[in-house]
């Protein structure tokens, strides 16, 4: 299991926060998402062999957030 931290630009509350976890749960290969809101940050456990780092990154972005 690989493991990331994405870094996630105009997340503000508890909705986006449940958006942003939501879209990356989706994706086949992940296994854990930790989103914080404060710090702007989601922690990923994921399959490297199912899902790249970016589709996850696309992903957020069609929730229309964006990745620094």
């Amino acid at each position: 299991m690989e493991q990331t931290t994405l870094k996630i630009e105009g997340m503000t509350c508890n909705h986006c926060k449940s958006a942003v976890k939501t879209a990356l749960q989706e994706l086949e290969g992940v296994s854990d998402v930790e989103v914080n809101l404060e710090e702007g940050t989601a922690h990923v456990s994921y399959d490297a062999s199912s899902v790249s780092v970016s589709t996850m990154n696309e992903a957020v972005e069609e929730q229309g957030y964006d990745i620094k």
